[in-house]
């Protein structure tokens, strides 16, 4: 089936104005109508489909294949993600690794102790997954504390958004660095001076901020306390750290291998390197980690094979709707991707002629506005204004701060065509309007904030 785009060539100007009310009615859809927001997006993906030049009887194949292929990369991480950590929450765990956490800062640091936290076990894992993992520890201190639970969930999505944008071997700089060609130690090591203070800043003071002007009660998605379908004494320290680390070395097992196949020091066709990727793909590392779980906190405890299949029907249950949901929003996203509406802002914004570093990141920014994902706007922003970067001979740590301006504009102004923002918005319970002002915010901020560190460093170069 042909892209969108070839299916009809309509002028830029239309193209627009189609993605700003399609965003538009949307939110006046969800917000002000109150319509459920999976029916929402259904309904103006098929109307923009449509506007854009789809014909009807291809309609439903449209939709259908940007829903699934969302869903093919989200259903395991968000299942398995919820069942990992209805176990740790359920067993005691969770209260456990709250009460470390505290210890080691302090009650009067929790936000900042789960910030730190998601810091260090977001870099080697995507968002999504490193979010649905450490949300039972996020509600447990937010019990344990009191308050909204944004004061706590904010600062760790600010740090889980910093290094999924900022950081190898997160997919979006990794491609937009091979693409520019820089070189990845450097891009590492210049987006910890940037990222850093973007995390502090953005990721959690804004955090702390918003989350003190927003009162969330604690969602029940994962049990409570005191709902202990996991008898007996809480888990020790160290079996929930393994269970924790587990998944991030599998899965850094994989993008370390990946980062030094990009590099040339190994085989990417080598056997064992194949193996090592097929174990640590994030699918496979959640899985293993769940059966590790099932070994170490059922069968070992002397549980049950019903207790341990309730207890895992218990956790899919509340998170049928949240896969739902992120796969609507993954469709509105794709239909405005194959749409050509990305194509037409960037040719409207490579016609005014602005400089380099601030091009990469408005073309990243025009695309994370126009099609949702991160690594998307990453790697094609990379792509168009490689051929100027060839051209102007530019230093490694100039190429490495363009990949860095890239990755800035490839978090901001998350909205309602990212699935991110739906898988968050479902987990924390939030409506769609707090979400806007709430997430959408922080990673904009971070994204801003990386983008002008980046600017200073380039300045200096």
């Amino acid at each position: 089936m042909p892209p969108m785009n070839e299916t009809a060539a309509l002028p830029d100007g239309w193209l627009l104005t189609v993605a700003v009310l399609a965003v538009a009615v949307l939110l006046l859809l969800i917000i002000r109508l109150r319509l459920n927001a999976i029916l929402a997006l259904i309904l103006v993906s098929a109307a923009t489909a449509l506007a854009t030049g789809v014909p009807p009887d291809e309609l439903v194949p449209v939709l259908t294949e940007g829903m699934g292929s969302t869903l093919g990369s989200v259903v395991l991480l968000v299942g398995l993600g919820a069942v990992l950590g209805r176990m740790i929450e359920v067993s005691g765990g969770a209260a456990v690794l709250a009460d470390g956490l505290l210890r080691l800062f302090g009650e009067r640091r929790a936000p900042l102790a789960l910030s730190v936290a998601s810091l260090l076990f977001g870099l080697p894992i995507f968002l999504d997954a490193a979010f649905v993992v450490m949300l039972p520890v996020i509600f447990s201190v937010a019990r344990r504390m009191g308050g909204s639970v944004l004061l706590y969930a904010l600062p760790a999505t600010g740090a889980f958004l910093v290094v999924h944008a900022l950081l190898p071997p997160h997919p979006g700089p990794v491609g937009a660095a091979e693409i520019i060609g820089a070189d990845i130690g450097l891009v590492v090591v210049l987006g910890l001076a940037v990222g850093l203070p973007a995390w502090y800043l953005g990721g959690y003071r804004l955090g702390l901020w918003l989350g003190r002007r927003h009162d969330l009660p604690v969602p029940a998605i994962f049990g409570g306390e005191d709902d202990r379908e996991l008898d007996g004494p809480p888990p020790g320290m160290g079996v929930l750290l393994f269970l924790l680390l587990l998944p991030l070395g599998l899965i850094f097992l994989d993008t370390g291998l990946e980062t030094l196949a990009v590099a040339g020091a190994v085989d990417p066709g080598s056997l064992w390197v194949r193996s090592a990727a097929a174990v640590g793909a994030t699918p496979s590392a959640l899985f293993i980690t769940v059966l590790m779980a099932l070994w170490l906190l059922g069968w070992r405890r002397r549980h049950g094979g019903d207790v341990l299949d309730r207890l895992i029907d218990r956790a899919l249950a509340p998170v049928c709707g949240i896969i739902v949901l992120t796969g609507a929003g993954g469709m509105f996203g794709a239909v405005l991707t194959r749409s050509g509406i990305g194509e037409a802002l960037t040719g409207r914004l490579d016609a005014l002629g602005i400089p380099l570093l601030l091009a990469a990141f408005l073309i990243a920014l025009v695309m994370r506005v126009a099609q949702g994902s991160a690594t998307v706007a990453a790697t094609t922003a990379a792509g168009f204004i490689a051929p100027a970067v060839e051209a102007g001979g530019h230093s490694p740590f100039q190429l490495a701060l363009t990949v860095l301006a890239v990755a800035a504009g490839s978090i901001v102004l998350s909205h309602v065509n990212d699935s991110g923002f739906w898988l968050v918005r479902g987990f924390l319970g939030m409506d769609t309007a707090t979400m806007l002002r709430t997430w959408t915010v922080q990673a904009t901020a971070v994204g801003a904030l990386a983008f002008a560190g980046t600017c200073l460093l380039y300045l200096l170069s």
